[in-house]
């Protein structure tokens, strides 16, 4: 089997994404989180690029949070991700 066709590991698939407006919210909710919810596992970021837009400051983060990061609630985590004028989204 090729790793292409590989399973991803279940406690690596994405459980939760927060959605938020900039970078420096990004970059500030990440360790807030790892401090209030006590995260096994560091979110990943990642730039997502608005549809058609080139410019770095039309762009929305994400923090995914895979199954390795514990067992979060997702309401908990919306309110979280609101804090910083975001949301969270099902993956």
């Amino acid at each position: 089997m090729s790793e292409e066709n590989a399973a991803v590991p279940a406690d690596e698939e994405p459980r939760h994404v927060l959605v938020l407006p900039d970078r420096d919210a990004a970059e500030e909710a990440v360790t807030e989180l790892a401090a209030r919810f006590g995260l096994r596992e560091e979110p990943q970021l990642v730039r997502d690029a608005l549809a058609g837009e080139d410019d770095a400051e039309d762009a929305q983060w994400l923090l995914v949070l895979t199954a390795a990061a514990g067992d979060l609630d997702p309401a908990e985590l919306d309110a979280f991700a609101g804090e910083w004028d975001g949301w969270r989204e099902e993956p």
